[in-house]
């Protein structure tokens, strides 16, 4: 078995708490993954669990063992929880080949010839490296190393594996590759792996839940992709989960409008009581139409206008609030919507999530 349970964990760093009263509890097999902005206390989290830093307060188990108590004193090495850890930078050793990388955790241990040959040679086939295990990391590419990495974190057969943004070096497609293989790999095996990243694609795409931390260290929804994608608890989630778009809306008895504008707002009804409302929703949530003298939609001028090969990046104005569209490119060809900057246009919402008040949509590039 390889839950974890964090229970009312705090850690401070000269007198400021990054985690207060943090609670949290990891299945076994399921991959989990913490996501939230740089700073966070993310890795700090790990790093409890690892058992490289002592909480302040609270309790952390593995498999139902306390490995960390604060309030008794008790904390078991790192080397003693069952556990294997990769970092973002690979920490490959680049005078040892990757058999020697990879067998060196066995080598700590005192594993005999016979199995640390064995266990080696699986694992550096369980990650497809089989037939490179004399080369040295500088021989490899950092797609390779990084699976050296992962082979070293398997080759003792953890509970836990503990994965601290270990796709950041690579370029986007072996980022997409090694997510994959990450997923299969933790279906493979059956193992439980907590997963750090403030990279969203990522999280979803690899999780069986997901964390999602604020800045400052509290933890503001836990659930499944699909749940937490679709149904957010505030705009904070709904943001840092891709691309957000925040329409101001204002009541006035009976009727909606778009911000201080007398445009009329059309589109899904608020779930929300309140005089000021903001509309949240994504860029692919939006229906362009060419403005043609008919009433559908909202009324938009197209600010920009950006070809990106599989879709087509719109910058709208509508009533002096941008907000982004993006659209399939063979869409865009089939339905006459290549649209220029200055043109106008109608715009409508296949979803939109509902926020009370007025929310600043911040910044956009």
């Amino acid at each position: 078995m390889a839950d974890v349970r964090i229970d009312g964990v705090g850690k401070k760093y000269a007198g400021r708490a990054v985690l207060s009263d943090l609670s949290l509890t990891l299945n076994d097999g399921e991959c989990f993954t913490l996501l939230g902005p740089s700073g966070c206390g993310k890795t700090v989290l790990m790093r409890l669990i690892a058992g490289f830093e002592t909480p302040d307060c609270g309790v952390i188990s593995i498999g139902g063992e306390p490995v960390a108590d604060a309030a008794s004193g008790q904390m078991l090495p790192p080397d003693k929880r069952g556990l294997g850890m990769v970092f973002q930078d690979y920490a490959v050793w680049p005078h040892m080949s990757v058999f020697d990388n990879v067998a060196y955790p066995l080598k700590l241990a005192g594993t005999d010839a016979v199995a640390l040959r064995e266990r080696t040679l699986r694992a550096v086939g369980l990650v497809g490296l089989s037939g490179l295990e004399a080369r040295l990391p500088s021989q490899l590419s950092g797609g390779q190393q990084q699976r050296v990495a992962l082979a070293r974190a398997l080759v003792s057969e953890p509970r836990l594996l503990l994965l601290d943004e270990p796709l950041n070096n690579l370029d986007a497609n072996l980022r997409e590759e090694m997510r994959f293989e990450i997923k299969a790999l933790q279906q493979k095996l059956g193992i439980t792996i907590l997963y750090v990243t403030h990279d969203q694609e990522i999280a979803l795409g690899i999780s069986d839940r997901l964390a999602v931390m604020d800045e400052n260290g509290v933890l503001r929804q836990i659930g499944a992709p699909e749940e937490v994608y679709e149904r957010p608890v505030d705009d904070f989630v709904f943001r840092f989960l891709g691309i957000a778009n925040f329409l101001p809306v204002r009541r006035d008895g009976d009727s909606l409008y778009i911000g201080g504008s007398m445009a009329a707002w059309v589109g899904p009804p608020p779930d929300k009581p309140g005089a000021t409302l903001t509309a949240g929703f994504r860029p692919s949530d939006v229906l362009l139409a060419r403005d043609e003298g008919g009433s559908d939609g909202l009324p938009g001028i197209i600010r920009r206008a950006s070809f990106l090969g599989a879709q087509v990046d719109y910058l709208i104005d509508i009533a002096g609030t941008l907000v982004r569209a993006a659209l399939p490119s063979h869409e865009c060809l089939a339905r006459n919507l290549l649209f220029v900057e200055g043109d106008r246009c109608r715009v409508e919402l296949a979803s939109v999530q509902w926020f009370e008040g007025n929310i600043v949509a911040g910044d956009r590039a």
